[in-house]
């Protein structure tokens, strides 16, 4: 295992693009810190957002792996590149001719991707703790450590996302097409969600669309981790002036993981099933 990771580490250190944005990614990753010093003007009236509580705990655990789940791109871009490199560079032909097997180097691959969702979760989760000692009007062990399963949600979405843009490395080869078929996978899922919408209204079949499209990859990704912004104390005061319902639920359901997990998986097989098809 440490062989398979020493083999990518180098590839990683010799690409100028790939340690740009991997450095870019964890300054973007600490620039969440700076949101607490940004005030905001709204309706003429100026707040700051560490003044709302973003940072209290456990709000901050929800709210800090949603924002930093935004970010996973500049990874993602990685992922694609080095995945699709291989064949471009042909180091592939020339790792399966020293000796790696095609398992070794999909799993070689797993493994960057697991390490690269390890390292950006416990960055998250110590710059989390450093915000919320700093900024928390609650320091107890016990709420300290609650809602720590976002963190969890966190690394299963980034491992599921990461595999998701491997798989996509492998089958089309190139970085830029394949990420190109990444944008147009959302707008396929974006229409999957009208359709079942428009059938859902029109023949009164409430949570059609929930139910079907919670199956989809990237929706299922983002199930685990909903969005936190409604429960924010100034945005709740706000929705009961103006008597708009913006409650939502916001628990990390076992489920939800199952079906990404499962996804994880046939990105991965996936992966290995072409690799073993392809004359190389």
């Amino acid at each position: 295992m440490l062989r398979l990771l020493t083999i990518e580490y180098h590839k990683l250190k010799h690409s100028k693009t790939s340690r740009v944005l991997i450095i870019g990614y964890f300054i973007l990753l600490s620039a969440i810190a700076l949101l607490a010093s940004i005030k905001f003007n709204l309706f003429g009236a100026e707040f700051r957002l560490a003044d709302q509580g973003i940072f209290n705990f456990p709000y901050i655990w929800h709210f800090n792996t949603y924002i930093a789940a935004i970010l996973k791109f500049f990874l993602a871009v990685v992922i694609v590149s080095m995945t699709a490199n291989e064949y471009s560079n042909r180091t592939l032909k020339q790792n399966l001719i020293d000796g790696l097997s095609k398992k070794e180097f999909i799993l070689s691959k797993f493994l960057t991707v697991v390490v690269f969702s390890a390292v950006s979760t416990i960055f998250v989760a110590v710059m989390s703790l450093i915000l919320g000692f700093a900024f928390s009007d609650f320091t107890e062990a016990s709420i300290v450590f609650s809602d720590m399963e976002y963190l969890l949600a966190f690394f299963i979405k980034l491992v599921a996302f990461f595999s998701f843009c491997l798989f996509l490395g492998i089958l089309i080869k190139r970085s830029a097409f394949a990420l190109g078929f990444l944008l147009m996978w959302y707008f396929f899922e974006g229409v999957v969600q009208l359709v079942c919408l428009f059938f859902q209204e029109k023949y009164d079949m409430e949570g059609l669309r929930s139910s079907v499209t919670q199956f989809l990859p990237l929706e299922s990704m983002s199930n685990l981790i909903e969005e936190p912004i409604t429960r924010l104390n100034v945005v709740q005061s706000a929705a009961n002036q103006i008597q708009a319902d913006v409650l939502s639920d916001y628990t990390v359901y076992f489920h939800e993981i199952a079906i990404v997990s499962v996804w994880i998986f046939i990105f991965i097989y996936a992966s290995l099933a072409l690799l073993k098809k392809r004359d190389l």
